[in-house]
């Protein structure tokens, strides 16, 4: 089968993808996954064929607070919708794989063509008792009814943000008008299929979903097995004790200084050596038991650590279950604060929030998670969990069963 992976959004939302195109591919399907310019080094290194689409999450960072990441999501997601088409126009595929982001566009994409689409989610967004939604901030729950009728107004607030795109890629495709509600509960009422790519180590399936959700594990970022860590790092990793890795990812653009300090000082009053991964917010420090690093591999430096801090995105809060590593997790935005309680909730991690970060905070944090053994069997447990869970091996099988195999 030709099939296109439309996905949009930060590195996290967009490297898994390469991992399940590979699976794919692998299989005999010709897959190409459509994202934006920023992440097509990404799908080449994985050998498959690179679809632009034309929007740029780069020129919408930095926001904080609720209202700007509105008109943040708005303007990308307006962008976004402009050349979704166009992705289509090199070859209409046979089956089309959308992510959460890009889901409410390709709804549409599918009705104007007929291909058929499934889910492939990294967030869960459907409505239910078991916990509130996962982009709103707030408190773990508001009990079982309140929780659903918070799900349900996430996905109000979503259809907001995907109105005017919907408006204008329906007129673009030549379709009637239909609102981006309208079309996502016809979804919902068909049971549209989708796959979630994450644990049920941190996430198990609410019972009360409708059928079609399934939650079936992570894929992963696509790593060449020929892929080897740079040999300064493996040098620092040899020279001492495990060291600490402290990352914001995409996160935290411009705070580089002071989270720098933050995390040098904070590493050497635990007693520990460090690894920070410069990311967006460019951390860097100059100590001779602090190494700075770019991008490397999660699958290959994870499991060499003491312990992991990062800001809770889905993607590295997976990866670091995966290599059985506690963690602290620092939250900035989105959902990164419902996956930290995630974490929390297994206990392989403890939270601190973005705006409390201190160097006392992080310095007590990094010395509880790794001291205390309980942290580290119980990040071991859950990488023992994840290990029985083929998630991009079940998506082949949902697109094998789509294609009547």
């Amino acid at each position: 089968m030709r099939i296109m992976i439309a996905t949009a959004g930060s590195r996290g939302d967009v490297a898994p993808y390469t991992g399940l195109g590979a699976e794919l591919r692998r299989a005999g399907h010709e897959v190409a996954p459509a994202t934006t310019d920023t992440f097509a080094p990404l799908v080449r290194e994985a050998g498959l064929e690179f679809r632009r689409l034309p929007a740029d999450t780069r020129a919408h960072g930095g926001v904080r607070g609720s209202r700007e990441l509105m008109r943040a999501a708005v303007a990308f997601v307006t962008e976004l919708g402009q050349g979704f088409a166009a992705a289509m126009a090199d070859g209409e595929p046979d089956l089309l794989l959308l992510s959460t982001t890009t889901a409410p566009l390709g709804w549409h994409l599918a009705e104007a063509t007929g291909v058929p689409s499934l889910g492939v989610y990294l967030q869960p967004t459907a409505p239910t008792g078991d916990f509130p939604p996962a982009v709103l901030p707030g408190p773990r729950s508001l009990g079982r009814p309140g929780n659903r009728v918070a799900g349900r107004f996430a996905l109000r607030m979503t259809d907001r943000v995907y109105e005017q795109a919907t408006r204008d890629l329906r007129h673009r495709l030549r379709l009637p008008p239909l609102t981006a509600s309208a079309m996502r509960r016809r979804q919902e009422r068909a049971n549209w299929p989708v796959l979630y790519g994450f644990s049920t180590a941190l996430l198990p399936r609410p019972a009360d979903w409708r059928p079609g959700l399934d939650i079936v594990g992570n894929w992963w970022p696509h790593v060449d097995t020929a892929a080897r860590l740079p040999p300064d790092l493996e040098d620092f990793l040899a020279s001492g004790p495990r060291p600490a890795l402290i990352t914001f990812g995409s996160m935290a653009a411009g705070e580089g200084d002071r989270l720098s300090e933050i995390a040098a000082r904070a590493l050497r009053r635990a007693g520990l050596r460090g690894i920070l991964q410069s990311g967006s917010a460019g951390l860097a420090a100059d100590d001779d038991d602090i190494l700075t690093v770019g991008d490397v591999p999660h699958t290959l430096l994870f499991p060499r650590l003491a312990a992991v801090v990062h800001h809770a995105g889905a993607g590295t809060s997976a990866a670091t279950l995966r290599a059985g590593v506690p963690a602290v997790t620092v939250p900035v935005t989105a959902d990164q604060p419902f996956w930290a309680r995630r974490l929390a909730s297994t206990g392989a991690a403890t939270p601190i929030p973005y705006r409390s970060l201190t160097a006392e905070r992080l310095t007590d944090a990094l010395t509880h998670i790794t001291k205390q053994q309980t942290y580290a069997r119980a990040a071991a447990t859950a990488a023992h969990h994840m290990a029985t869970e083929d998630g991009a091996g079940r998506v082949l099988k949902a697109v094998q069963r789509s294609a009547g195999h």
